[in-house]
């Protein structure tokens, strides 16, 4: 049997390379799409999904969903994707549509429908943190839910101290963490150094003369080009096919630890940042006070701490051929 996936996205160049490398697994049913706003406004966003999944000849329903943060102003990441999150390469419009239900009720109705579903998040937790506030119940009927967000232990590609999925909307990523949902947290830095696709690799899924691998490249570069200007790397960072990867397949993260993970939404410098107990401290009289509401929620984070770089780039090539 199959194992089942429910996706949820803020759908831009690297969002789009991790779909195809769900819709390609064959040993994966995406059940649906939800979109949320995040890299790109929730409209384009839906676009890019509906195209995506029309280029991999897939039948995926979307759903599009929250246009906003629950308490914030929405901030998009153009400046990284491009206006129309896939580099600006004037793609025609897809010719499949969206659905009609919005994302949110198709994330509850598809989660009771699928128990031990598997969860991925590629973007704000907006449209997670409505599903679970809405209906609690259905944490404990997903069995994984893998989330790229968040900076365990480094700088953060938004603001020196948070990733962007989490900052753009830091209270729906605090409902999560607290929502019993089983997070296995895909940070950005496990995007970096090794994992960023180079010179040779971006030549290597070239060769491969697809029109995925070609989509793959050619989406990415203007956020090749950001991110020399943002941390100097020449190459393809992608955290969210990183995440996809290691929901394909867990064992492609080497180090893993269990611990309770707090989201900062108070301070304006600190906005986002994801704080984790990685030396089981909260719990102890000097901290007990601020961690109880994490405590109480009886709900640790499987975070990565390393993968496979290797494994993860041959599970891309695979993918797109």
């Amino acid at each position: 049997m199959p194992r089942t996936f429910l996706i949820d996205t803020d759908t831009a160049s690297d969002d789009a390379v991790a779909l195809i490398m769900a819709l390609r697994a064959p040993d994966v049913r995406v059940a649906a799409i939800t979109v949320v706003a995040g890299n790109v406004d929730v409209v384009q966003a839906t676009r890019n999904a509906l195209y995506t999944v029309e280029l991999c000849g897939a039948n995926v329903p979307v759903y599009s969903g929250a246009a906003k943060p629950l308490m914030r102003i929405y901030q998009n990441a153009t400046w990284f994707h491009g206006r129309d999150g896939l580099g600006d390469h004037g793609y025609a419009a897809p010719n499949l549509s969206q659905q009609s239900n919005h994302a949110v009720d198709a994330i509850i109705e598809t989660i009771e429908a699928n128990p031990g579903i598997e969860l991925v998040t590629l973007g704000p937790l907006t449209n997670i943190a409505l599903a679970v506030s809405r209906r609690p119940a259905i944490a404990k009927k997903v069995s994984r839910c893998v989330v790229m967000g968040g900076n365990p232990c480094c700088e953060g590609n938004i603001t020196p101290a948070a990733e962007f999925n989490i900052f753009v909307d830091p209270e729906a990523a605090s409902i999560v963490m607290r929502s019993g949902l089983p997070v296995e947290l895909i940070g950005w830095q496990l995007c970096r150094g090794g994992a960023v696709l180079d010179s040779k690799d971006i030549d290597e899924v070239l060769s491969l003369k697809t029109k995925l691998a070609d989509f793959a490249i050619e989406c990415n570069s203007h956020a090749r080009k950001a991110l020399m200007i943002q941390t100097g790397e020449d190459g393809i960072c992608l955290p969210d096919p990183v995440a996809m990867c290691v929901a394909l397949d867990p064992s492609v993260g080497t180090i893993w630890s269990d611990h309770y993970v707090e989201v900062e939404t108070q301070s304006e410098l600190t906005r986002g940042m994801t704080v984790v107990d990685r030396l089981n401290v909260a719990d102890d009289e000097r901290n007990l006070a601020v961690w109880e509401p994490a405590i109480a929620a009886a709900s640790k984070a499987k975070v990565c701490w390393q993968i496979d770089t290797a494994r993860w780039k041959q599970t891309l090539y695979t993918a797109l051929r």
